[in-house]
């Protein structure tokens, strides 16, 4: 069964963007994809853009033992969010 991991709709966004700078700066997510003029850029929202990151990040260590929690800003879910 495929997951995803997505943003948690009741978090507050100073906490999102602190799950999103740690994800990008020192968690492993490949945010190139998120910055202006690239592919994932758009719609330029906080949510939207960790919701990308949280997604990068789990799907490559989740095997690893990486998790979707971020604080409880994220969480799994095997609806795709696409």
């Amino acid at each position: 069964m495929e997951e995803w991991c997505v943003v948690d709709e009741q978090t507050p966004e100073e906490e999102l963007q602190k799950a999103l700078d740690w994800a990008c700066q020192k968690g492993g997510a490949d945010c190139s994809k998120i910055q202006v003029g690239q592919p994932c850029y758009l719609p330029n929202t906080l949510k939207d853009h960790a919701a990308f990151a949280f997604n990068d990040y789990y799907q490559k260590f989740k095997h690893k033992g990486g998790s979707c929690y971020f604080n409880a800003a994220a969480m799994v879910t095997a609806l795709n969010p696409s």
